[in-house]
């Protein structure tokens, strides 16, 4: 076996190890049906400033527009700062479907056991100037910060509750005249109250042995630094590069790394939205509107620079019809009818540019962000938004700029290897014929 044997089959199996591994699969699930109520959150920042402000938005001509503030900031915390809750509900839900246990009942019990380990009191400070002790979850338990810690309680809880499940003796078996549902509560009663006790006494324990609650110290030991790296030229091209190489082999790159992707993505959105609340400029540049704006620009690889490429050099009729069928979608941001038609998969061609391109696209956004000509953005956009309206939404005039220089270079990054395309040894033969 050559090298490229044994990279391509590399990459093949770890590929497949996302796809098929329980965990990655049920925070991929979990990830993708939070995703638009994040997206809807996003929303509520920009309606704040265009509409709801005096200074930036309509309310400064139409000051009643002023008192609908409170509204825009609610669509925003129910979303995006109370992300963490509808997250381990989630993840519960679908380890309880991956392990074959009532799946609404390990719902519940992941939400409860993560609600027992984090600090359940706040201080507050009165209009006196005294701090008073009160029961309720900070916004640092209910948003981004607990997003780790939440999907690691969630999956521990419900792995412990299906090992209880398959111990017969705990099940309270009841007639079968019973109803199903009243019949499952039954079963699951002694399961969950074993689970449940013991992530209160463990939450408790570790407050008692560290004088920390859990969630602060896996915050400020595992998520803030991975986010910290993440966020860095470093972190950004490392993840595009697995993502592309994935993509080079006939996996979804970015499917296959959303598990890991995407928390990261959402914390950062969760801090630049928080940001821009508190009147600052937002500093966490890899969000899901990074990634749509910059590195899956026209879908994965630039393919939409490829199709223009193809339409300024290529000779080849196979290629100007795919590329042809596949124009409006790569408008759209779907890539998959070139990657597949073309195609881009295990093509030697193509694969320096479909590797490079979106690492080469992110690296411009980030130099642009270094220079201050680029605010990480705190509005999200939806998939399926065009190519340069998608920028104007999350960026602003000096999003869609960056996006049409990081377009025109790629187009110029994939015209050599199309002339080399040309001269392929099989179409040489085809014309010939």
């Amino acid at each position: 076996m050559n090298a490229k044997e044994k990279f391509v089959n590399g990459l093949t199996k770890f590929a497949a190890f996302m796809n098929d591994n329980k965990y990655f699969s049920v925070l991929r699930s979990a990830f993708s049906r939070l995703l638009p109520m994040i997206l809807i959150g996003s929303f509520g920042t920009l309606f704040s400033t265009l509409i709801a402000n005096p200074v930036t938005g309509l309310a400064k001509w139409i000051p009643f527009l002023e008192k609908l503030a409170p509204a825009f900031i609610a669509l925003s915390f129910a979303t995006i700062s109370f992300m963490t809750v509808p997250l381990v509900f989630l993840i519960g839900l679908y380890m309880g479907e991956a392990n074959k246990v009532p799946k609404y009942p390990s719902a519940i019990l992941a939400l409860v056991s993560y609600i027992m380990v984090v600090p359940n009191i706040v201080e507050i400070t009165t209009k006196n100037g005294e701090t008073v002790s009160i029961g309720g979850l900070s916004t640092s338990v209910l948003g981004a910060e607990g997003l780790i810690i939440g999907l690691i309680i969630a999956v521990l809880s419900i792995e412990l509750f299906s090992a209880l499940m398959k111990i017969e003796k705990l099940k309270i078996k009841m007639p079968d005249s019973v109803p199903p549902m009243i019949a499952t509560s039954f079963n699951t009663l002694i399961p969950s109250f074993l689970v449940a006790l013991t992530f209160s006494i463990g939450g408790e324990l570790f407050h008692i042995a560290t004088g920390e609650y859990i969630n602060q110290f896996i915050y400020t030991v595992v998520q803030a630094p991975l986010q910290n790296v993440m966020q860095t030229n470093f972190g950004i091209v490392i993840l595009v590069l697995i993502s592309q190489l994935l993509w080079f082999v006939g996996m979804h790159g970015g499917q296959a790394i959303s598990a890991i992707r995407n928390p990261i993505f959402i914390a950062a959105l969760a801090a630049n939205v928080a940001a821009v609340a508190d009147g600052v400029t937002p500093d966490q540049p890899l969000t899901f509107g990074f990634w749509r704006c910059f590195v899956a620009v026209g879908g994965a690889g630039y393919v939409f620079s490829l199709i223009i490429a193809i339409f300024i050099a290529s000779r080849r009729e196979d290629h100007k019809a795919i590329a042809k069928l596949g124009f409006l979608p790569a408008v759209l941001g779907i890539s998959e009818p070139v990657v597949f038609g073309l195609p881009l998969v295990m093509n030697v061609i193509f694969i320096i540019p479909f590797v490079l391109n979106s690492a080469i696209a992110s690296l411009i956004a980030m130099f642009a962000m270094n220079i201050g000509f680029l605010t990480p953005n705190a509005v999200d956009v939806p998939f399926g938004i065009p190519i340069l309206f998608n920028a104007f939404i999350s960026y602003g005039w000096q999003g869609v700029v960056v996006q049409a220089i990081c377009l025109v270079i790629t187009v110029f990054t994939w015209l050599p290897f199309v002339l080399i395309s040309n001269k392929e040894k099989g179409y040489q033969i085809k014309e010939e014929i």
